[in-house]
């Protein structure tokens, strides 16, 4: 009789990832909102394309920035802990121990069980910091790498989501046209980047591409209409 495997799904949100659907939320959102909000105030494209151009760059240094800086200080935060641990460990073995012992105990584990695992510890501070970080911090030591990467891949992502609403301002003279197809183009990929986003996190696709449609969509009329009102 042929076995059964069983193979488990997981979502595992890799920071990249993140990365790029902060970026392309508010890269798509942002500049469609001023795009429209404009286009209730100026009659040429051109005036649209300056302010949007000027955004895109203004915008994506500010996430990109706001990435890196997050990354630093998830950095910053991990070794923070970790000095503070190897010092527990050190100094107070003790109260460390009955961490460890609390942790392997909501698993079930008696006293005897747990008493071999401390023993390795205690020969191995090292690993026994390390285990403190993870399970009872929850922390994994971050890339040192991670707040460039992050901040590229935010910018970049952020530039692109831009594009999509201000490129149809590019091609028309008149603005009132080109919020027409910035509409259009902008909904129809908030609608695939929602859809996408939702794959990638586990939530489900539709709801996550009406729910993307729905925020840009409403941030876009409200500029437009505000635009409209003080001109």
């Amino acid at each position: 009789m042929p076995s059964l495997i069983h193979v488990e799904k997981h979502f595992n949100a890799n920071y990249t990832v993140r990365d790029v659907v902060i970026g392309m939320s508010d890269g798509l959102t942002v500049p469609f909102a001023l795009a429209a909000g404009l286009t209730g105030a100026v009659a040429a494209s051109s005036l649209v394309i300056t302010a949007g151009l000027a955004e895109i760059a203004a915008g994506s240094i500010a996430m990109g920035l706001g990435g890196y800086l997050a990354a630093k200080s998830d950095y910053e935060h991990y070794f923070s802990e970790k000095k503070r641990e190897e010092y527990e460990v050190k100094e107070l073995p003790d109260a460390e121990k009955e961490e460890v012992s609390e942790v392997f105990r909501k698993y079930g584990l008696t006293e005897k069980e747990i008493q071999p695992i401390l023993d390795k510890f205690e020969k191995n501070p090292k690993n026994w910091v390390e285990f403190m970080m993870m399970y009872e911090l929850g922390l994994e030591e971050p890339d040192k790498k991670r707040g460039l990467i992050s901040a590229l891949t935010i910018a970049l992502s952020y530039i692109v989501g831009g594009m999509i609403p201000l490129s149809p301002y590019f091609f028309v003279e008149q603005a009132g046209q080109g919020l027409t197809i910035s509409v259009i183009m902008t909904l129809t990929a908030l609608l695939i980047f929602g859809f996408v986003k939702g794959k990638f996190t586990g939530a489900k696709p539709i709801i996550s591409a009406i729910q993307t449609v729905v925020i840009g969509g409403i941030a876009a009329t409200a500029a437009f209409l505000l635009a409209k009102f003080i001109g």
